[in-house]
């Protein structure tokens, strides 16, 4: 199996920026864990540039098993974005750290969500581990 996370812009940041928000552990940390969790290839990839995301969105789409996306807020305004998921062949789950319904208005809306094939938001970097685990279930499900 293998699984793709992607973060978006300052997601980098994770550890560092708005704690009260993100929390206060990195996210290369948290990765690490994860690794250690699951006994198949987990591929790491985050960037602060659109296109990029979507390249990776590209090279990752066709031969990847699931891919977590948490597209930061590029989530609001990429349509973009949106397309590039439409185009791949491999499911992708959107996560997001925060509950962002609970934040400020315009991040009530995703752009990228109708094109995934789930959203999981505000149980901080576990996430993705509940990303990870909604994509095990699917392809379970799907070798039955």
């Amino acid at each position: 199996m293998k699984i793709a996370i992607i973060n978006g812009p300052n997601l980098n940041l994770i550890g560092v920026r708005e704690r009260n928000i993100y929390g206060q552990r990195s996210f290369d940390d948290y990765l690490a864990e994860l690794r250690t969790r699951y006994a198949f290839e987990l591929h790491y990839f985050q960037s602060n540039s659109e296109g990029a995301i979507i390249d990776e969105l590209h090279r990752t789409g066709f031969d990847y098993d699931g891919i977590v996306l948490n597209a930061g807020a590029y989530t609001h305004t990429s349509l973009a974005i949106a397309d590039a998921i439409r185009s791949i062949t491999t499911p992708v789950i959107e996560v997001h750290i925060s509950n962002v319904h609970k934040r400020e208005e315009i991040r009530h809306h995703s752009m990228i969500s109708p094109a995934c094939t789930g959203v999981i938001a505000g149980f901080g970097l576990d996430s993705y581990r509940l990303a990870i685990e909604a994509i095990i279930a699917m392809k379970h499900d799907n070798t039955k």
